[in-house]
């Protein structure tokens, strides 16, 4: 079910902009099969409405440098909200830790970190038990290969959700 009153336009516009980025007003227009005008005060419109994050190139970060990604999974001693506050606030200020989600079940985090070696990673590891976020246990996975990594496609995901 489409929740955020986004007509079949808008959620063209949004697939656009998801799987090309950063679009001229002609482009984008003849994507959505809409004039140029009216498309790109919608698209202004989602923007403004928070619908869109921001723009963003998909980097063959390992052609540019050597790096090392490790998955982390991370469960915390207690589970009071000052204690998860206190864990996302030092995590959002970390650069090389590029995602982090909060999840349920047996670990309250899984975060997927860069860095230029494993004995940085450990460096950067030893930080976050150093900073007394009460980290119980972490669990390390190092990534060898990344065989898919894209959100998933909006129209897609509204038409399953109608059915």
């Amino acid at each position: 079910m489409n929740k955020s009153g986004l007509d079949a336009t808008d959620i063209r516009i949004l697939s656009a902009v998801q799987k090309h980025g950063q679009l001229s007003k002609t482009r984008l227009a003849e994507i959505v099969n809409l004039s140029p005008t009216p498309c790109w005060a919608r698209l202004t419109r989602l923007r403004e409405a928070g619908y869109i994050l921001g723009y963003h190139a998909d980097i063959a970060l390992d052609r540019v440098v050597d790096l090392t990604q490790v998955i982390v999974t991370v469960s915390l001693t207690h589970h009071r909200k000052a204690d998860f506050d206190r864990f996302e606030a030092l995590i959002k200020g970390i650069d090389e830790i590029t995602h982090c989600v909060a999840t349920g079940g047996g670990m309250d985090y899984v975060m997927h970190v860069f860095t230029a070696n494993l004995a940085a990673f450990q460096d950067l590891m030893e930080q976050l038990l150093a900073a007394d976020l009460g980290i119980d246990r972490y669990m390390t996975y190092i990534a060898t290969r990344r065989i898919k990594s894209q959100p998933p496609g909006v129209a897609m995901l509204i038409a399953r959700a109608a059915n």
